[in-house]
């Protein structure tokens, strides 16, 4: 029998769900606005490329269509940081680890492929929701919210393409 990694329990999905809908409602209700961060990470690009080289960020288009500014999405970046840290600290499951328990299991301890896999990784999933226009938050959960068909079928993708790449990095968790 194979065995699995340690894994804290941590917060029951169904609790952590309905949070995460009253936070997504009392979102629209307080501020009118709907869950999504998939231009965070390009606007603090700008903020930083801004400190060194503003004639440059003023003539890109791109910081034309989003203006590198500290706004309500990258307070709910943060927000998601500081609410996840305070959610493992929470239930005990907070540790630091460089390397994850099942990549440990399944790759090995080394750091640098796991550094490598993160950063490629992150590449790939910010040009995807750069490429979609929003990011699974945006998509999903606020399509979902609003009962949008384009929303329900892309929370299905997500979903299902999830399942397939842990599939193919992990295997079936099955004895071979």
């Amino acid at each position: 029998m194979p065995t699995r990694p340690n894994v804290a329990s941590g917060w029951s999905p169904y609790v952590a769900g309905a949070l995460s809908g009253l936070v997504s409602l009392l979102s629209v209700a307080l501020v009118g606005k709907f869950f999504g961060a998939s231009t965070t990470f390009v606007r603090t690009a700008g903020l930083i490329e801004g400190l060194f080289a503003p004639a440059r960020v003023a003539r890109m288009e791109l910081f034309r269509l989003e203006v590198p500014l500290i706004d309500w999405q990258w307070m709910f970046v943060v927000g998601i940081f500081l609410g996840s840290l305070l959610s493992a600290l929470s239930d005990g499951s907070y540790r630091w680890q460089a390397v994850p328990d099942m990549w440990a299991a399944r790759f090995g301890p080394a750091k640098g492929p796991r550094a490598a896999a993160a950063f490629f990784g992150g590449i790939i999933a910010i040009f995807g929701a750069r490429l979609a226009g929003g990011c699974p938050s945006g998509h999903g959960l606020t399509g979902v919210m609003q009962l949008s068909l384009s929303g329900l079928v892309a929370l299905i993708c997500f979903f299902l393409g999830g399942l397939v790449v842990a599939r193919l990095l992990y295997g079936s968790g099955r004895a071979s």
